[in-house]
């Protein structure tokens, strides 16, 4: 229905005039919401110029040009799609030319758009402020000369007044927008650096990009300076993980973003010859370049098939988003290699202990005259103690017990040496002394950096129950004969540091019953949370008490012990135990 036109003589006077502009005043300066304010003036419009349609259309700086931001009547389709250029309609008249527009018949007039069928005439006023350019009033109704001169002076009172309160809400909704950016910011950073899985991380960039802005495809591609060009590590489009092409560098939207380390916003892809289309229908995209302080790292890229959708809004969102996405994609970079390397490295030290279980004794050995029962536990995965038994039929056999410097794989890699040099030189040198000079000779012509060997080498012969020792900085073994505890004093320095060096030999005569105890300093020195050291203090009596028992049998005390000893304390060095015990077998007894 037509709105019914109301008499001109709206004010009786100047008075009540000014005490209108006074209420719209107060109106227009009761809010900072700019739908609040848009609709307040529509209201107060309403009170006393008639219309059929109504639109506040604000001057757009990006699009150049001016959309429906408040209308009464109008379609919610036209107010979304509709940007009225400056210089087409009557609307566009009056922002371009800064004058009221006003027409009683407009399908007499060729600058009209018409865009309702029933409107016969419209008035359109413009707003301006500090030299700027606000929007346009419209009104249009379905009679013909519904707006008169003194109409449109009214009008323009009103447009004086509120143009400045538009002003300020838009600065206000802008202020409150980069606030709630920078709000979001803040916790998308606690988030982001919270996540070291990469596809769980640039997942959670995808769905907060679009709780910020909104898009058609989003993808993240990393640099990859080997091959010169940007690899798609992520990729969606309508929130599915998509598979996208690899970009050569400097080349699309991407790579140019990538070459020149500046954000690249398109607004039509039809138009700019860079664009290389990856996805059917895209007509914006933003190209955001993820850089670390010394090199590039990748590009963050938005793509829309709205035709301008992207802003330099967007564009300052996402560069204040981008160092953001940088250090966390770094982040789960690096994590990344140092899990992938940490895969290979156990790969690596399963084939070690492998490899180090092959070369140990699997089980306990049997010499004649001895009864032995060995343990043998790694601080880490593998171990730097060495340890073997070499008989050559009954009538000897030598037992070598040591520890390389240092821990883990190095360590027991130049035992595996040690192992192999003794396994071919043990057969040929009966004489523990000899022997050792000849190992100390082979490891200096191998000689490696920061690596010696401590060794205890021992010849022991059935036939005499005779034990010769000669030692090389290693513990010297403990024997328990009854409840006395015998400590040989055996000297010697490491090998592998020094060359031509001699070893002193020195013998033990064993009688049945003994028990001789091989052990590392991973044993002795080990510490318990109060700070208390194991040592021999600890393990003496203890040996004592439990001589009478099998061999294997005090291993496993001991281990009990120690282990009871140190509760949490960490292990920090390997552990090896050798027990022996004389049977006072000969020969002949164990061939029959």
């Amino acid at each position: 229905m037509p709105v019914a036109r109301k008499t001109p003589a709206r004010f009786k006077d100047r008075a009540e005039l000014l005490d209108f502009l006074l209420d719209v005043t107060g109106a227009i300066a009761s809010t900072l919401d700019l739908d609040t304010l848009l609709d307040n003036i529509a209201q107060i419009i309403r009170q006393v110029v008639p219309y059929d349609l109504f639109a506040i259309l604000l001057y757009s700086e990006k699009s150049k040009g001016l959309r429906i931001r408040h209308g009464i009547g109008h379609s919610i389709e036209l107010m979304r799609e509709t940007v009225i250029p400056l210089d087409e309609g009557l609307t566009g008249l009056a922002a371009s030319a800064r004058i009221p527009v006003v027409v009683g018949d407009v399908r007499s007039d060729p600058r009209y758009l018409p865009l309702v069928d029933a409107v016969q005439s419209e008035m359109a006023i413009p707003m301006t402020a500090r030299g700027r350019l606000v929007g346009v009033i419209d009104m249009q109704s379905s009679q013909p000369d519904a707006y008169s001169s003194e109409d449109s002076a009214l009008i323009q009172l009103i447009a004086s007044r509120v143009a400045n309160s538009i002003l300020n809400a838009r600065l206000y909704r802008r202020v409150e927008r980069q606030n709630r950016t920078l709000k979001t910011l803040a916790n998308i950073s606690l988030e982001f650096s919270s996540t070291l899985n990469l596809d769980e991380l640039l997942n959670k960039v995808a769905t907060t990009v679009r709780g910020l802005i909104n898009y058609d495809a989003f993808a993240v591609l990393l640099y990859d300076e080997a091959n010169h060009h940007l690899r798609h590590r992520f990729s969606l489009r309508y929130d599915q993980r998509v598979q996208s092409d690899n970009i050569p560098f400097g080349k699309g939207i991407t790579g140019s973003a990538a070459e020149l380390r500046q954000p690249v916003l398109v607004e039509d892809t039809k138009n700019d010859p860079r664009y290389i289309e990856t996805h059917a229908g895209i007509r914006s995209e933003v190209a955001i370049p993820l850089l670390m302080p010394d090199r590039l790292l990748g590009v963050m890229d938005l793509e829309s098939e709205r035709l301008g959708f992207f802003t330099q809004d967007h564009v300052q969102t996402l560069g204040l988003l981008a160092p953001l996405v940088a250090q966390a994609v770094e982040n789960a970079r690096l994590y990344e290699e140092v899990a992938a390397g940490k895969k290979r490295m156990e790969a690596d030290l399963e084939a070690a202990r492998d490899l180090q279980a092959m070369l140990l004794p699997k089980e306990d050995p049997t010499i004649a005259g001895l009864e032995i029962g060995v343990g043998f536990r790694p601080a880490h995965e593998i171990s730097g103690d060495v340890f073997d038994f070499f008989e050559q039929g009954d009538d000897y056999a030598i037992i070598s017990f040591g520890d390389v410097s240092g821990k883990s794989a190095s360590a027991a890699l130049y035992g595996a040496m040690v192992t192999g040099l003794l396994r071919t030189l043990a057969p040929r040198r009966r004489n523990p002394s000899a022997l050792m000079r000849t190992l100390n000779d082979s490891l200096m012509e191998r000689r490696a950096e920061g690596k010696y060997l401590t060794l205890l080498v021992s010849l022991w012969q059935p036939a005499t129950g005779l034990l010769t020792m000669a030692n090389a900085a290693s513990t010297p073994p403990m024997i328990c004969r009854g409840r006395q505890i015998i400590l040989p004093k055996l000297e010697g320095l490491p090998l592998g540091l020094f060359e031509g060096q001699h070893y002193e030999e020195v013998p033990f005569q064993t009688e049945p019953g003994d028990v001789i105890l091989f052990y590392s300093d991973g044993i002795q020195d080990q510490h318990n949370p109060q700070g208390q050291e194991f040592g021999l203090l600890r393990l003496a009596p203890l040996l004592r008490k439990l001589r009478k028992l099998p061999a294997r049998q005090i291993v496993d005390a001991i281990f009990e012990d120690f282990d009871k000893f140190r509760g949490e304390h960490r292990v920090f060095d390997d552990q090896t135990l050798v027990v022996m015990k004389v049977t006072g077998k000969r020969n002949h007894d164990v061939a029959g």
